[in-house]
């Protein structure tokens, strides 16, 4: 017979199982159920930081294709400093005469003299035939600005030639002045009285650029948006200008015109280049933003100068037209 010690141990050796277990199982549930909370609200923050994450970054995958009409509004430090012209409030043509190059004359005798024009090299040849066609374009924009009250005309072009310390701009304004265009009754004098429905855009590096800074420019004036848009340039350009740039802007094709005029000499190369360099790049990249047009403008910006805009849209997709809202939408 087995010593009775034997199963009296074995009854207390379970007894003290049994109360261990006991006394240890709700401490050990309720830390499972805690850990199980935390564990889960882990779980849901872990999952909103990773929907956040794939929504900021799809977000910035395809930014450069989200439409983006920019709504800047200057400092109040520079808004204070503005006092608009109260007759200039109502005008609603705007005509734009873009820069191709600059004068550094002063004179009215300087006008034609190639040594006072900053040129590119292919702008040399053939004479000074170039350099009147110039002075035809600020001659015609000025006389279509003196014949509409409404009117408001905008030189437009950057500081594009390292040589130059101003802007083509600038320098069509001074020429036009300087020939006493906007007072042809008056008797020229050497401080020619002031213009006001006459200014200058001094950003633009390209054609898409003199329109769409030239509007722009125009809203800076008169705060609001013109309803009619003229441009005088070559006539080489004007299918550029009227089937590329417009319809890149959306601005209306009934609120448009194109005044054309070419150099007087026959100049086939000219229009050669201007399809090879001009109206093939842009029909293929409507806003100038890829490659071949982007280099030309980083080309033509040696100072580093930008405006501060007013459509920012650069598609992938170099043929794609913006169709998001815009100022004159309400025209069509």
């Amino acid at each position: 017979m087995l010593p009775s010690p034997v199963s009296s141990n074995r009854r207390g050796t379970s007894q003290h199982l049994r109360t261990f277990s006991s006394s240890d199982l709700k401490r050990a549930l309720s830390l499972l159920r805690a850990r199980s909370r935390f564990t889960n609200l882990s779980i849901i923050i872990l999952t909103g930081c990773f929907c956040i994450s794939v929504l900021y970054n799809l977000a910035f995958i395809f930014s450069s294709t989200s439409p983006s009409l920019v709504a800047y509004t200057p400092p109040q430090s520079i808004l204070s400093t503005i006092a608009r012209n109260s007759t200039l409030e109502n005008l609603s043509h705007l005509v734009i005469v873009p820069g191709h190059a600059i004068w550094t004359g002063t004179q009215p005798d300087q006008v034609l003299d190639m040594d006072r024009w900053t040129l590119e090299e292919y702008q040399r040849g053939g004479g000074s035939y170039r350099i009147a066609a110039f002075v035809e374009h600020i001659r015609r924009g000025v006389e279509i600005t003196l014949k509409d009250d409404a009117s408001l005309l905008i030189f437009s072009g950057g500081q594009t030639r390292l040589q130059s310390t101003t802007t083509e701009a600038e320098s069509y304004m001074r020429l036009a002045t300087s020939l006493g265009l906007f007072h042809p009754d008056s008797e020229r004098t050497p401080h020619e009285a002031y213009f006001p429905r006459a200014t200058t855009e001094t950003y633009a590096l390209d054609s898409y650029q003199n329109f769409l800074f030239s509007l722009a420019r125009f809203h800076e004036i008169t705060g609001r948006y013109p309803l009619q848009v003229t441009i005088v340039g070559y006539e080489m350009k004007r299918r550029r200008f009227q089937e590329l740039h417009r319809t890149a802007l959306r601005f209306p094709a009934h609120h448009f015109e194109y005044v054309g005029i070419e150099p007087s000499a026959n100049e086939e190369s000219a229009r050669i280049g201007e399809v090879k360099n001009g109206y093939a790049p842009y029909k293929l990249d409507l806003y100038g933003c890829h490659d071949f047009l982007l280099g030309k403008r980083r080309a033509r910006n040696p100072f580093l100068r930008f405006h501060s805009g007013l459509l920012e849209w650069c598609p992938d997709d170099a043929g794609m037209v913006y169709d998001g809202p815009l100022p004159w939408d309400v025209y069509e």
